[in-house]
């Protein structure tokens, strides 16, 4: 990648919610207009802890409060992308993805409007493998499950 590649950092925090074997998912809206599934999250506000970027963008994104039990772990992912019409320099994207354990403890599941989902669902996690999705999901439900020590699920290289 060359060095006037625009270098860009997101942070951002997750919550997985499981209640009777289902999974509580968010539709995510592409920029090119495709729709995956992803986890109730998104990036956090300047100066926002990770913990409370979670709670507001699940109650954003679900319109559930949430309680958060425990950090299931981090994810980092790094992604080169070419120029494109929006943007005239090559991108260096790192994603840092805070994952934590939710229950929810109130509100009503509604979608988002006018966000970058547009559906909230309760998903039964045996039907996961089968939805179009981002591997966030895969990610946060393979946390939520074996719950390593270290916090992490390493990557296939």
């Amino acid at each position: 990648m060359s060095s006037d590649a625009i270098k860009k950092v997101r942070p951002a925090a997750y919550a997985v919610c499981v209640e009777d074997d289902r999974i509580l998912l968010a539709r995510w809206i592409s920029p090119t207009g495709e729709r995956l599934w992803t986890m109730p999250g998104g990036g956090l506000d300047h100066g926002e802890d990770p913990y409370d970027a979670a709670i507001r963008e699940l109650a954003e994104e679900t319109g559930y409060q949430v309680e958060l039990e425990r950090l299931l772990g981090v994810d980092s992912y790094h992604v080169h992308y070419p120029p494109d019409p929006q943007h005239a320099f090559p991108r260096d994207f790192h994603g840092l993805r805070i994952i934590y354990q939710g229950r929810v403890t109130g509100g009503e599941l509604r979608n988002e409007t006018d966000g970058s989902t547009d559906l909230a669902a309760w998903i039964p996690l045996a039907e996961v493998e089968q939805l179009d999705r981002i591997p966030l999901v895969d990610i946060a439900v393979a946390l939520y499950r074996e719950r390593p020590a270290l916090g992490r699920i390493p990557r296939d290289s």
